[in-house]
Order: structure tokens, then sequence, then C-alpha cells
């Protein structure tokens, strides 16, 4: 769901390798994994691990920075570093809203609207900085430190749409990743049948699978008295974090989803 960059192949030109991997299936499926992760793996740190919402942000805080200084030192898409940096984020930005909500009594109403005003603010200044949003251009440090800051809004976002939704509209877990996933499905369509723009589509599906993901591991993970399966959280966390990592060793393998680009000298 993103546009690719094209070159005059008269010109002479320059190999760029991505910062980030192509859009394939197989990122959509990490990604989702890695935002059920974020999910669950906050509440085990927070509730079954007893260090608490302050502890646990400030630990998961330290390892975030810490991934990112990795992830903007490699010369190009590396997946480990790259989904170990995702991972962690999701974790983050989980934590972010929760910490709004329980530490701070900000409404779901007042954090859904925030987050989504940085979000568009975001954009609007990687935009009008860059020229582009598309993440097939992400090879600069400047354009990744706004995509990196773009996706720990969209993870904010997601989490406190998801929990809108599931808990104080009362949707429920599963029918809250049933509305998500039709969601994207409607942006699948538009862009694959309607032809709507690649990078448009590309982000509303991204900030979309935030809380999919966020549905779908809290219906694993919560008890079935509250409408989940009960599979807690560790469990549930050990499920996707083993996917994730099965995903990311085929793919640091066959390098499937490595991209090179072309710009003109």
């Amino acid at each position: 769901m993103t546009s690719r960059l094209t070159t005059d192949s008269a010109l002479p030109t320059r190999t760029l390798w991505s910062k980030v991997p192509e859009v394939t299936a197989l990122f959509w499926i990490v990604k989702i994994f890695c935002t059920t992760i974020g999910e669950t793996a906050a509440d085990y740190l927070n509730m079954r691990l007893h260090i608490g919402l302050t502890g646990t942000t400030l630990i998961m805080s330290v390892l975030l920075i810490a991934a990112l200084i990795w992830q903007f030192c490699t010369r190009r898409y590396v997946p480990p570093v790259y989904w170990l940096a995702v991972m962690l984020i999701s974790v983050v930005g989980t934590l972010i809203t929760d910490n709004l909500t329980d530490n701070f009594g900000v409404s779901l109403w007042v954090s859904t609207a925030v987050f989504s005003v940085a979000l568009i603010a975001t954009f609007v200044l990687w935009c009008r900085s860059e020229g582009t949003l598309s993440i097939h251009s992400i090879f600069t440090p400047k354009r990744e430190a706004f995509y990196w800051l773009a996706v720990l809004f969209t993870f904010a976002l997601g989490t406190a749409a998801g929990d809108l939704m599931a808990e104080q509209l009362q949707l429920g877990y599963l029918p809250s990743a049933l509305s998500f996933g039709g969601l994207i499905a409607l942006v699948a369509l538009a862009h694959f049948i309607f032809r709507v723009n690649g990078v448009l589509t590309f982000w509303l599906a991204y900030i979309l699978t935030r809380p999919l993901g966020a549905s779908i591991g809290d219906y694993l993970s919560q008890g079935r008295d509250v409408g989940g399966l009960g599979l807690g959280t560790t469990t549930t966390s050990l499920i996707f974090l083993v996917g994730s990592v099965a995903i990311v060793a085929y793919l640091t393998v066959t390098r499937r989803d490595q991209l090179a680009l072309r710009e003109a000298a």
C-alpha cells in the first residue's frame, strides 16, 4: 500500500537502501503480532510482575531508546533490529495511553483526540519538510525520525481508540477486533479496487492494525467473565512472540522484504 520511487533511467543513479521493509503480507502479519505483544506484555509487566505503570514505562522507555539508537546506526533495514524497535514502541505507546488514563485520569475520548491531532501534525510537518510520506523514502536520519515519531503516535492512538470502543463503549473485545478488521478490509478494497492513494491507505491501515492487535490480545488474554478466552497475558505474549521471531528469522535469511531504491545522482 505504498508508492514506489522511480527515476529517469537515462540519469546516473546510486543505490539507496531503505531503513524500513518492503510492504508485503508478512509485514502486516508481524505488525499485528507486535501490536498484540505490546498490549499483553504491558499488562504482564504492570500487573503480573507488579512493576507498576510508572516502573514499567521507565524500563521499556530505556529499552526503546536503546533499540532506536541501534536502528538509527544501521545503514539499511535489518529485520531483527527494525522489528525489535517496533515491538518496544508498541509497548511504550500502550503505556503512554495507560498512564494518561490510569494515573492522570485523562478520558479516552480526550486521549484519542489528542493523539489524532499529534499524528496529523507529525504528518503535516513531515510532508512539508520532505515532500512525501512514503515509507519507501526512508533513507535519511531526518525522515527516519519523522517515521518513528509517527509510528509512536499510531500506537498510542490505536491503544486509546481500541480501549474506547472495547471498554468505555462496551463493544467487547471480539466485536472490536472484527470491527477494526472490517475497516482494514475496506481500506484494502479502496486501494486495490478503487486505486486510492497508496501512501494514504498504508497509513490508515497502519493505524487500524494497532487497535486490531490490541483487541485480539485482550480477547485471548482476558478472563471469560469480561468476554475473553482466559489464556492469560503470559501465554498470549509467548504465542505471538514465537510467531514474530519465526517470521523475522525467515525474513532475515531470505531478505524477501529488503528494498533497494535508486536515486538520480
